[in-house]
């Protein structure tokens, strides 16, 4: 058993339930992009075609991040800024393809 608490802490997989929505902020910036493939990929076996990824306003790091993978994914139809009520720049509304 490892010495270090952060030791154990890094080697547990982190469990998020596969909804229409992802809050990125408790991720490490490292950990995004695998993070936002991997919801991706959750959501079209569960058949959820229409998501919203919240990254947060800040300096448009993460935002940029997650837009980056956005544009190059093959299932990813559209995205874009979400309303105002649910994030407006901080979070991206994305349509993924059905098939």
């Amino acid at each position: 058993m490892p010495d270090d608490p952060d030791d154990l802490l890094s080697n547990n997989p982190v469990i998020v339930p596969i909804t229409d929505v992802i809050d990125l902020h408790p991720f490490a910036p490292k950990d995004v992009p695998s993070v936002t493939e991997e919801y991706l990929r959750e959501c079209l076996v569960a058949g959820i075609f229409e998501v919203r990824i919240i990254h947060g306003r800040g300096t448009g790091v993460q935002r940029n991040i997650v837009r980056s993978i956005l544009a190059k994914h093959p299932r990813v139809l559209s995205f874009q800024d979400a309303p105002a009520d649910a994030g407006g720049w901080g979070a991206t509304v994305v349509t993924l393809k059905k098939s």
